[in-house]
C-alpha cells in the first residue's frame, strides 16, 4: 500500500461531500445506545468490535453503555486496504470467547453485509447463546445476502463514505463526520 501524502489527504477530503455531521453522528450513536441497552441491559453480553473501523464507532458506544459487559474483538476482512471487497479472511475468531455468551458484535458499516454476516454466523457456529449486530452506517443498496444487522446508527446513499472508523485506503478513519469520496478519487 502506498503512503498519502498530506497534499493527496487534503485534496481527496477537498473534493469529499459530507454526508452526516459529527451532530447527526452522536444522535445516531445514541438511538443505538438506547437500543442495545434496551436489547441486552440485563444479559452482561461480550462485546466483539469488529477490527479495524469497528473499533471507533465501539469505543464512542462503550462509555455510553451502563451495564456490565466485557470487551473483546474479531478480525475478518474483504478490504485489506483496497476499495472493493474479496474473500473473508478471518485474523482472529474468538471462538472461546463467545461460547455460552450474549454477544454483541460492533462495525463500523454494512455495505454488502459479507463480512457481518460472516461473523454473526460464526458466532452462532461457536456457540453464542445469542448473537445481536450493530453498524453504525449501513448503506442503501442492493444485497446478494439475505442478513440485515439489528441494530444501525444511520443510513447513507450507495457512494463511497469515510469517516468515524470507515476508511478510504487505510485513512480517514479519523474523520469526524461522514463524508462521500469524490467518484474521481475510487
Amino acid at each position: 500500500m502506498n503512503k498519502m501524502t498530506a497534499e493527496q489527504y487534503q485534496a481527496i477530503a477537498g473534493r469529499a461531500e459530507c454526508l452526516v455531521s459529527p451532530t447527526d453522528v452522536d444522535a445516531a450513536l445514541q438511538r443505538m445506545c438506547d437500543a442495545i441497552d434496551s436489547r441486552l441491559g440485563d444479559k452482561d453480553p461480550v462485546v466483539l468490535a469488529v477490527m479495524t473501523g469497528g473499533i471507533v464507532a465501539t469505543g464512542l458506544l462503550l462509555p455510553r453503555l451502563d451495564f456490565a459487559l466485557r470487551l473483546d474483538y474479531v478480525h475478518a476482512t474483504r478490504y485489506r486496504g483496497g476499495t472493493r471487497g474479496g474473500e473473508i479472511e478471518w485474523r482472529h475468531r474468538p471462538v472461546d470467547a463467545v461460547r455460552g455468551e450474549h454477544v454483541l458484535v460492533i462495525d463500523d458499516i454494512f455495505d454488502e453485509g459479507l463480512t457481518m454476516e460472516t461473523i454473526v454466523k460464526a458466532c452462532h457456529e461457536d456457540g453464542a447463546a445469542s448473537v445481536i449486530s450493530a453498524v453504525l452506517v449501513e448503506k442503501e443498496r442492493v444485497r446478494d445476502c439475505d442478513y440485515r444487522p439489528d441494530i444501525v446508527g444511520l443510513q447513507v446513499p450507495d457512494r463511497y463514505v469515510m469517516g468515524f472508523g470507515l476508511d478510504y485506503k487505510s485513512y480517514f478513519r479519523n474523520a469526524d463526520r461522514i463524508l462521500a469520496a469524490d467518484p474521481t478519487d475510487i
